[in-house]
């Protein structure tokens, strides 16, 4: 039962920039033990959702409650129990990947550090890059770096954003291996924004929807492939995409 616990809450959140209505009265939770894929076009609020649950964006209204912890008021409690990755935010340049990890793992408090960077780098095949600056890694090469960082303090809810851009279908299986590994044994709670639906069908246990700031859909890639009446869920991200509900795609197949 402490498995199926909800790890994040989120309440009738909203998000106002001026007059733009970036995220607009959403509500989910995420099980511990379990993988939600927020999904949806650019613009459609999922990095601004992640953004607030982390504590870098203040809602402008709703609640978020992470680990038990209102993050409004008590984020401190449950940051080192956090983590974030996401190919487009850089490491410091100028220090190399081993000095980087290090900082990062001083920052979470973790015990071992030399040890735990250690054994994420024999899993990440870190161990030729330990000693080049962040500046000069390929986009690939940053991406898996950027895992060992959101790794380092065995985080109880991991937050990732497009976790596998970049990578070579190879080494990008072997990351999705590693996250549903990661999960398991740990018992953790991910919630991921990717634009790769097979990723989404083999990593997702739930699947919000969002466009234009709401959730327009939810429930598992089977359950809303079969909703929507198609063969993936890459067809059912173009749909939801193109602004075409489930209700509107049922009619046009009976007419």
């Amino acid at each position: 039962m402490a498995m199926q616990a909800a790890a994040i809450e989120v309440e009738g959140l909203v998000k106002r920039f001026g007059e733009v209505v970036a995220v607009d009265g959403i509500s989910f939770s995420v099980p511990r033990g379990s993988t939600t894929a927020l999904l949806g076009g650019n613009g459609a609020g999922k990095t601004t959702t992640i953004g607030m649950i982390l504590g870098l964006v203040t809602p402008t209204a709703g609640r978020i409650h992470v680990l038990g912890a209102d993050i409004a008021r008590e984020r401190y409690k449950v940051l080192p129990l956090m983590n974030f990755e996401s190919p487009f935010v850089d490491l410091p340049k100028r220090l190399t990947v081993a000095q980087n990890l290090s900082i990062y793992g001083r920052l979470y408090g973790v015990a071992d550090i030399k040890g735990r960077i250690a054994e994420l780098a024999d899993k990440l095949d870190l161990g030729e890059l330990m000693k080049r600056p962040a500046g000069q890694l390929s986009a690939g090469q940053k991406t898996r770096v950027g895992l060992a960082k959101a790794l380092l303090n065995r985080p109880e809810v991991l937050l990732l954003d497009e976790p596998t851009a970049s990578l070579d279908p190879d080494v990008a299986d072997w990351v999705r291996a590693l996250l549903e590994s990661y999960k398991r044994e740990q018992g953790a709670a991910i919630l991921l924004a990717s634009h790769n639906m097979d990723e989404v069908e083999r990593l997702v246990d739930q699947v919000l929807m969002m466009s234009r700031g709401r959730i327009v859909a939810r429930g598992s890639p089977s359950d809303l492939i079969e909703k929507y009446g198609r063969a993936s869920m890459e067809e059912v991200f173009l749909d939801v995409a193109r602004g075409r509900s489930s209700r509107s795609l049922a009619t046009e197949v009976t007419e």
